[in-house]
């Protein structure tokens, strides 16, 4: 089959909305870990615009908010607009007895591609592009098209120009000699100089296909960034991914798990816990997937969102492997 799959770097303006997001987060987690925090981010020409929810005994400053989108951002001149309340109550009252903080339905995968346990087409999109943003540390996007042994490459960043962008994308490939280079695009537009939110505009939570598995894998359609862990959407697409890499170790024979978690607001237990090894759905077993119980497995109140936010959420060394 011939498969796609894209990635883009931290630089991208949707990916500085939700690194915007999650340093957010991970600021008032540092003061308080049992924070409660929903911030969405959108940013274009010049302007920052900061909203959501915060229930939080740390109260952050609007000053400490401009200095998190200045380090996001690389600019000392953007604006910066904030409009943050508290959760609303009746949200809470579902929280606070310990059930989900939404309704929702979680997808987890992994399979034997590569050593990241990720869909190869998206592990090489990611792979290219973590490798360009080495020496180019811009906006930017790679793409990967797979049709069995033969590659078609997109690359697209800010300040690379063709001819240097070109060599780091056969220099990559010689570390996957099994692949022929069938295409190369780079800068299909040209060479460009102008990103991030001078370019064009941004938002929180509109990557999700790169922030999981990419398109091949259906996702369940929550954003991650900006989000503690009462909230399922995170939390619990975390502890899918960590039961399918689990069920995967545990039979060596098997070539994927698809696993699937459903919640209700307000609800301490999923109304669905699937897994479908190689095609065989079987129960999950064994697991606490109460939020609480996610949170505390997977150590969820600490501060480690910011680095879930630049290169993608799953695959990437965290506790949900």
């Amino acid at each position: 089959m011939i498969r796609t799959a894209e990635c883009v770097s931290p630089m991208h303006p949707d990916k500085m909305c939700d690194r915007i997001s999650d340093a957010l987060l991970d600021l008032h987690l540092r003061h308080d870990p049992y924070s409660r925090v929903a911030i969405e981010t959108a940013g274009g020409n010049k302007l920052v615009y900061v909203t959501g929810e915060v229930t939080s005994e740390y109260k952050v400053t609007q000053i400490e908010i401009e200095e998190v989108v200045k380090e996001v951002t690389k600019d000392d001149t953007i604006g910066v607009i904030i409009n943050i309340n508290q959760q609303s109550p009746e949200i809470a009252q579902g929280v606070d007895e310990g059930g989900a903080g939404d309704q929702g339905i979680m997808t987890g995968y992994a399979c034997r591609e590569n050593e990241q346990l990720l869909p190869q087409e998206y592990f090489l999109a990611r792979e290219l592009n973590k490798f360009i943003f080495e020496k180019f540390p811009f906006d930017g996007k790679t793409q990967i098209t797979l049709d069995r042994n033969r590659v078609r490459v997109v690359a697209s960043f800010q300040n690379a120009p063709k001819v240097e962008l070109y060599e780091l994308v056969t220099e990559f490939f010689k570390s996957y000699p099994q692949y022929t280079l069938e295409e190369i695009h780079i800068n299909p537009a040209g060479d460009w100089t102008i990103g991030g939110f001078t370019a064009d505009a941004g938002l929180t939570g509109r990557k999700l296909a790169v922030d999981n598995y990419g398109p091949r894998i259906p996702i369940g359609g929550g954003a991650f960034s900006g989000k503690d862990a009462t909230k399922v959407d995170r939390s619990a697409a975390y502890m899918a991914r960590r039961i399918a890499v689990d069920l995967l170790l545990l039979y060596p024979k098997h070539k994927e798990v698809f696993v699937q978690l459903a919640y209700a607001i307000g609800y301490d237990e999923p109304l669905q816990a699937t897994a479908v090894i190689d095609g065989d759905e079987v129960p999950i077993t064994g697991y606490d997937l109460s939020p609480s119980g996610i949170i505390d497995f997977l150590k969820l109140r600490e501060p480690i969102f910011s680095e879930t936010a630049q290169f993608g959420h799953m695959g990437a060394g965290f506790n949900w492997k």
